[in-house]
């Protein structure tokens, strides 16, 4: 059994874990990722407004690949045009 095959195993359940919160909480981490990325832009005088947007849209789109990894057999959600929130689905 190699090094990484026993990391693998040893971590599994943490990345299970961490999926299942991202799932349950996901629209408070976007408006958290949003609120966060909003107050540095302001900080910063609209000077990075660019690199921020790239940098939200990027961390989002990896939250929502880990929370909706299980749902869709593996296939990430397609990245949001613009760095645009989703609207989320609608529930039944």
């Amino acid at each position: 059994m190699g090094l990484l095959h026993s990391m693998k195993t040893r971590l599994s359940p943490a990345k299970e874990k961490v999926s299942h919160l991202a799932q349950k909480h996901e629209g408070k981490i976007h408006h958290g990722l949003d609120k966060a990325a909003h107050a540095v832009d302001r900080k910063t005088k609209g000077k990075y407004s660019h690199k921020i947007q790239s940098g939200t849209g990027k961390a989002k789109h990896a939250m929502d690949r880990l929370a909706h990894k299980e749902d869709r057999g593996g296939t990430p959600p397609p990245p949001p045009a613009g760095g645009a929130t989703p609207p989320p689905p609608p529930t039944s």
